[in-house]
C-alpha cells in the first residue's frame, strides 16, 4: 500500500474519533475529567385553592427560554388530575383538569435546572408594538416624558436607562409624578415603563424569574425589564436602570399574564421553593442525551451492568499500553521479550502495585530462570518442558504468598493475579536468548521488557486517562491512527543515533 494511502486512513479514523469525542463533549455534555459535579437547582411551585364542588381547570405558567440554564427534568404530582403541557402566549403552560373536587387542593410542579452558557435566547424578532391607548392627562405626561428621554439618548439601550432613571427619581418631574400614581407594587411600575417604551415604539416585556442561590424555602418572583433593541433582548433592573441580569437568575413567565388561572377555585396562592443539589455530570449528560434522543447514550459504556463496567475499564487502557509499546519498540528502541507480553505484565502490576510488582516480578523470574536451566540437564521436549516450568512458577507463586502471609505482608497475596503463562513464557524466552546470544543480551531483553512495563503501568493507570478513555472510547480510533503512522516509520530510533554517534561524526 502507497505511503498516502497509510495517512489517508490515518486522518480518516482521527477525524472519527475526534468528531464523536467533541460531539459527546460541547453538545452532550459529557465531561473531561472524573467526579465532576455539577449544581443542579429544583424549584417546586404549590398552587393552593379551594374548590367547591365542581370541575377544576388550572393553568400554571412554567418556564420556556432560560437563558443561561438547560431543563434536566419537570414533573407534576396532583392526586385525581390530568395533566399537560401547553403553548400559550407567554410561552408555555401547565395545564390540570379534574371533573368534580371539593375542598382544598395543592397541585405541585416541579422543575431541575442546571447552568449552560450555551443556552441562549432564540426567541424570533418581535414586531413594532403598536402605540398604547392613554387617556388624558396621563397621554400629554407620556408623550412630554418619552420626548424629553429620546433627547437625551442615544439608542434602545441608553433611552431604557434614561427612562428607568426618571421613573426612580426621588424627586420626580410632575409627568414622572402623575403616571406613576396608581403604581401599588413592582409589577405595576415595570407595567409602567412597559407602556412608556411602547409609546416610543420599542418592544418591550416583563420578565418573571429567580436569582437562584442555595435552597430558599419561601422565593419571592422578581419582575425585570426585558428590551429588544432590533438585535436581541436586553435585560434591565428596574429599580436601576442597570442593564444586566442577576447571577443564576431562572427566567420563569414572560408577559403581564397573571401567574396562575384557576377555574372553579377561590382563595389562590402559589408558593415557591428551590433546593440546590449536585449531581455527577455524567448522569446529566446521559439524562439530557436521552432527551435529545441521541443515539450515542445508546452505546455509552454507562448502560451496561456494573461490573461489566469494571471489566471494559481495565481493557480499554490495553490500547495506551500497546501504544506505550510501539513507541518504546519502533520510536526509542528498547529491545523487550515478545509484543505484548509487557502489556500485560503492567495489567499485573495494577493489581500489586507497582513497587511490590517489580520485587514480585523479578523474584519470580529469577527463581523460575534458574530452575530452567536445571531442567535442560534433563532434554526434555518444548511443551514438557515449558509445562514443567509452569507448573514451578506456580509453586513459587504459592511459597512466596505463604511467606509473605507469614510475614505480615499481605501484598504478597497478589502475586495469585499475575498471568502465570506469561511468567513461564518470559523465563522461557530469557532462557533461550541466554543460551543463543549470550547472559548480556537476554538481561537487556529482560530489563527492557519490565522497563517497558513500567512505563505502560504509569499511563495506564493515570485516572483522568482512564475516565477520558471510558467515556469517551471513540477516542480509541485516535490512538489507532498513531499506531497505523508509527507502522510506517523507517527512519532511526533514538537508541541507534547513540550506538552509531561515532559514525556520525567521522
Amino acid at each position: 500500500m502507497k505511503q498516502r494511502y497509510v495517512y489517508v486512513l490515518a486522518a480518516l479514523l482521527a477525524v472519527i474519533g475526534l468528531s464523536v469525542f467533541l460531539y459527546k463533549w460541547q453538545v452532550l455534555g459529557f465531561p473531561l475529567s472524573e467526579d465532576q459535579e455539577k449544581p443542579v437547582w429544583t424549584i417546586e411551585s404549590a398552587v393552593r385553592f379551594n374548590s367547591g364542588p365542581g370541575s377544576i381547570k388550572v393553568q400554571l405558567h412554567i418556564p420556556t427560554l432560560t437563558p443561561g440554564f438547560r431543563m434536566l427534568n419537570e414533573n407534576s404530582v396532583s392526586r385525581g388530575y390530568g395533566f399537560s403541557i401547553n403553548y400559550g402566549s407567554g410561552g408555555r403552560e401547565a395545564q390540570w383538569a379534574i371533573r368534580r373536587a371539593d375542598g382544598d387542593q395543592t397541585i405541585y410542579y416541579r422543575i431541575s435546572v442546571y447552568e449552560d452558557d450555551s443556552v441562549d435566547e432564540s426567541d424570533t424578532t418581535p414586531p413594532f408594538p403598536p402605540l398604547p391607548v392613554i387617556n388624558e392627562p396621563l397621554k400629554t405626561a407620556a408623550d412630554v416624558l418619552v420626548a424629553d428621554v429620546r433627547d437625551h439618548s442615544a439608542d434602545t439601550a441608553s433611552f431604557t436607562t434614561e427612562l428607568l432613571r426618571r421613573l426612580n427619581d426621588r424627586s420626580p418631574d410632575p409627568n414622572v409624578e402623575l403616571l406613576l400614581a396608581s403604581v401599588r407594587n413592582d409589577a405595576d411600575f415595570v407595567d409602567i415603563a412597559r407602556t412608556m417604551l411602547a409609546a416610543a415604539r420599542i418592544p418591550a416585556r416583563t420578565v418573571h424569574g429567580f436569582p437562584l442561590a442555595g435552597r430558599q424555602r419561601n422565593a419571592s418572583l422578581v419582575s425585570w425589564l426585558e428590551v429588544h433593541d432590533g438585535d436581541q433582548w436586553l435585560y434591565f433592573n428596574p429599580a436601576t436602570g442597570e442593564q444586566s441580569l442577576p447571577d443564576r437568575f431562572l427566567v420563569w413567565w414572560r408577559g403581564n399574564e397573571p401567574l396562575v388561572n384557576v377555574e372553579g377555585g377561590s382563595n389562590v396562592e402559589v408558593d415557591f421553593a428551590i433546593q440546590e443539589n449536585h449531581l455527577d455530570a455524567v448522569a446529566i449528560a446521559e439524562t439530557q442525551a436521552a432527551q435529545r434522543g441521541a443515539s450515542a447514550v445508546d452505546f455509552s459504556l454507562y448502560s451496561l451492568p456494573i461490573q461489566t463496567q469494571a471489566v471494559y475499564a481495565v481493557l480499554l487502557m490495553i490500547p495506551i499500553g500497546a501504544l506505550i509499546m510501539v513507541v518504546m519498540r519502533n520510536i526509542i528502541g528498547i529491545d523487550a521479550f515478545g509484543t505484548f507480553m509487557p502489556v500485560l505484565i503492567a495489567l499485573a502490576f495494577r493489581e500489586t502495585k507497582l513497587l511490590w510488582g517489580v520485587i514480585l516480578f523479578t523474584t519470580l523470574v529469577a527463581l523460575g530462570l534458574s530452575i530452567r536451566f536445571l531442567l535442560d540437564r534433563l532434554r526434555l521436549l518444548l511443551v514438557p518442558r515449558l509445562s514443567a516450568v509452569l507448573i514451578v512458577v506456580v509453586m513459587l507463586m504459592l511459597i512466596i504468598s505463604l511467606a509473605s502471609h507469614r510475614l505480615g505482608m499481605e501484598t504478597g497475596l497478589s502475586v495469585a493475579l499475575f498471568p502465570m503463562v506469561i511468567i513461564a513464557m518470559t523465563i522461557e524466552r530469557m532462557s533461550v536468548v541466554w543460551e543463543e546470544r549470550g547472559a548480556a543480551d537476554a538481561m537487556r531483553a529482560g530489563l527492557g521488557s519490565l522497563f517497558v512495563a513500567i512505563a505502560a503501568y504509569i499511563f495506564m493507570g493515570i485516572a483522568w486517562l482512564e475516565h477520558l478513555i471510558f467515556t469517551f472510547p471513540e477516542l480509541l480510533l485516535l490512538i489507532l491512527a498513531l499506531v497505523v503512522l508509527a507502522g510506517r516509520y523507517t527512519g532511526y530510533r533514538l537508541t541507534e543515533l547513540r550506538r552509531f554517534k561515532e559514525l556520525s561524526a567521522d
